[in-house]
């Protein structure tokens, strides 16, 4: 047997923790630092690499990595250094998340479908280019911002004033003190994530996420409100261009590159006119996708993880998913994704079906009780034998949870039902 530690606090780990504890092959899952919703929680933060391979030593443990910040940081390589065992790409693998202009230079390089695109780090040339272009924009911040480090813009003057915001008001910080200028490509977006053991690729099961903060797509950009799996919107068809054109392009130009990229190897997908282009990339799994993929997936994940790091994918069988449909609907905080409060007292946590599991994000436990202590806080998520009935399912879940400042998007899903 062996034991796990997550690194991570959000619904993303604590969705990998549930998953893998379901593993007969495993012991004891650890959290560093975990949340309200999990149990063996270790008070490391994810940014104290030697404190996290200190305990992973001491304990004997497999770590698999959550957020992008320790990925980014190089944590698989200090620990594959000191010969433990890690779930997740290296530092320069991480690239693919960790800088957008790294990422867009290599789908460039590599013949990568993507929108076209300039870079800037200074603001009045940026702006020339902006005022230059009959297209709309989107300005993205070069470095981590937590997913919100990406403006869409209609039109000249929106852009200006995203570049103002990035690279004069540095409102993302050195996050934005590079910035890309895209091409606005107007498609269905999607997510596909697959796990890579450096050599080839195997898929998980399609996604679709929402992460503006209101209704209908409006508002601002957040982490994510909610998601569901499987999408209609990634057919057969097109799920075999985004595997072949993009998700083994990408593994295959790495390691041509002298680059193994191991791990979760997620692309954001837009299509437009049935042809996928990539968005951006993450170096993870996605938050809150992995909640309904997860809740879906039959197969052990844990072998899956081992064979990504051993390099034996090929050998895997292909994995086995639930028939049903799964939705995640995040509970946030009112003021998320700006200012929100905290320490507030949830209650209706209790009520068990078997339809739903709540994983936790924004949350700790004080004394018996659990507070809201982050932006998005809980991730319902519930299956159905089909996508209304998950929907109905989860929403009915959501409805028994309940603090001051809750929440949520009523609509989650429902993109799902147009096709």
């Amino acid at each position: 047997m062996t034991d796990v530690l997550v690194v991570g606090s959000g619904g993303r780990e604590h969705a990998l923790g549930w998953k893998l504890a379901q593993s007969k092959k495993i012991g004891k899952v650890y959290y560093a630092p975990g949340n309200g919703g999990t149990t063996n929680n270790i008070s490391i933060a994810v940014d104290d690499i030697d404190g996290l391979a200190k305990f992973a030593s001491g304990n004997n443990c497999l770590t698999v990595v959550g957020p992008e910040t320790p990925l980014s940081m190089g944590i698989v390589d200090e620990f594959t250094k000191k010969g433990l065992r890690i779930f997740g790409p290296t530092k320069k693998a991480a690239q693919l998340e960790s800088s957008k202009v790294w990422a867009k230079n290599f789908m460039k390089k590599h013949g990568i479908l993507t929108a076209q695109f300039e870079i800037f780090d200074d603001a009045k040339k940026a702006k020339e280019y902006a005022k230059s272009v009959d297209y709309n924009l989107v300005v993205k911040a070069d470095g981590l911002a937590a997913g919100k480090g990406v403006i869409v813009c209609n039109g000249s003057a929106e852009a200006v004033s995203a570049i103002d915001k990035m690279l004069v008001e540095k409102s993302f910080g050195t996050a934005g003190s590079k910035i890309i200028l895209e091409q606005r490509i107007d498609g269905i977006e999607a997510s596909y994530i697959a796990l890579s053991d450096g050599d080839m690729a195997i898929p998980m099961a399609t996604s679709q996420d929402h992460k503006r903060i209101f209704n209908n797509d409006k508002g601002p950009n957040t982490g994510g409100m909610g998601a569901y799996s499987p999408t209609p919107v990634i057919s057969d068809s097109i799920a075999e261009q985004i595997q072949k054109n993009i998700i083994d392009k990408t593994v295959q130009s790495m390691k041509n590159d002298g680059i193994l990229f191991k791990g979760f190897l997620y692309a954001g997908i837009m299509l437009k006119d049935h042809t996928p282009y990539v968005l951006e990339y993450n170096a993870r799994m996605g938050d809150p996708e992995c909640q309904p993929i997860l809740m879906r997936m039959d197969s052990d994940l844990f072998d899956y993880v081992n064979a990504s790091i051993d390099g034996t994918l090929s050998q895997s069988p292909p994995i086995s998913w639930k028939k049903q449909s799964a939705v995640c609907v995040v509970l946030a905080s009112k003021g998320y994704p700006d200012s929100y409060p905290k320490n507030e007292e949830i209650t209706g946590l209790d009520m068990q079906d078997t339809h739903s599991v709540v994983f936790h994000a924004g949350t700790i436990r004080d004394n018996n009780k659990v507070m809201t202590s982050g932006g998005r806080v809980l991730g319902v998520t519930a299956l159905g034998d089909s996508l209304q009935t998950a929907i109905s399912n989860a929403y009915l879940r959501v409805k028994e949870i309940s603090w001051p400042a809750k929440y949520y998007r009523t609509d989650i899903g429902k993109k799902g039902l147009l096709f």
